[in-house]
């Protein structure tokens, strides 16, 4: 994903800071839009770029283009790292819900972007779902709370079930 930015040092410094990802290259280049820097970041080796930070952006906009941003985290110890990190950041505008299918934390970048981090649960319920979550209760407790508010949703079942009837449905050309 790349995005044109405002404050380019501002942004860097949130995304290698804040959110740990690593600067792979940066450089400037001659384009359509005129003399542009670029910033490449990744978190992970075998990707030179999971995002690009490049100047530009316009001064006026009458709205935000980008509705989120979405990370996958590995594990939920790294989301609860994430949301601590956030939470001393001040960031704007701090949202930890739950899904059923993810727990997930948004928030705002420096420049009102919003990022969402998130687990996948190993459930499946209809979307869209957003109920907020309470990051005070323990692993076990938020857990626990996360799968009996999933099983009061329609369609819930266990992602496994569900990915397999996905496929069953694209490999016949069903449409929904």
């Amino acid at each position: 994903m790349g995005m044109f930015v405002a404050d380019l040092a501002r942004m860097r410094d949130f995304y290698t800071r804040v959110l740990g990802f690593t600067v792979t290259d940066t450089g400037e280049l001659e384009t359509q839009r005129g003399r542009l820097q670029f910033v490449f970041l990744s978190r992970d080796p075998k990707e030179h770029h999971q995002i690009v930070l490049a100047t530009g952006k316009p001064d006026r906009l009458p709205f935000n283009p980008i509705n989120q941003i979405s990370f996958r985290m590995a594990e939920f110890s790294g989301l609860r790292e994430m949301y601590r990190r956030v939470v001393d950041e001040n960031v704007k505008e701090l949202h930890p819900v739950s899904h059923g299918n993810a727990l997930s934390v948004y928030f705002h970048d420096p420049e009102g972007n919003r990022l969402e981090l998130f687990v996948d649960t190993p459930w499946y319920v209809k979307q869209p779902l957003r109920i907020p979550m309470d990051m005070k209760m323990d692993d076990e407790q938020l857990w626990a709370w996360a799968e009996a508010e999933a099983k009061k949703q329609p369609g819930f079942k266990p992602v496994e079930q569900w990915s397999a009837e996905l496929a069953r449905r694209m490999n016949s050309g069903q449409r929904p």
